[in-house]
């Protein structure tokens, strides 16, 4: 097995070969292929829900500048949970989905609120 880094500032690109092929590919062509690889196989729609919550928990701690154990104590979310969250192993509800847009979008209002 070879691993490398992939880097962000330099994306790997298709062959022109490679992009014909995907190109010549309907929807139903690549639905069947994903389907038939094994090493990677399409999310469920269960996976793919978790995928987008983490994305979203993940996005407001990101922007708040915040360490995953700052973020927890700062907002009050148990810090396994918000892990558990930004890592796919379980998906926030809406309750907490609101509560994270409103910290992104009025974090200092939250922080005041919160003060004891």
């Amino acid at each position: 097995m070879t691993r490398f880094t992939l880097n962000p500032d330099s994306a790997p690109e298709l062959s022109a070969a490679q992009r014909d092929r995907l190109n010549a590919m309907t929807e139903a062509d690549i639905t069947s292929a994903a389907e038939a690889d094994a090493d990677n196989p399409p999310l469920s729609d269960v996976e793919l829900s978790k995928v987008r919550s983490a994305r979203v928990v993940r996005q407001a701690r990101l922007r708040s500048g915040l360490s995953q154990a700052a973020f927890a104590k700062t907002y009050r979310i148990n810090v396994a949970r918000l892990r558990d969250l930004e890592q796919g192993r379980t998906q926030a509800d809406s309750a907490l989905l609101a509560y994270l847009t409103v910290i992104e979008r009025e974090p200092e209002t939250v922080r005041r609120a919160l003060e004891n």
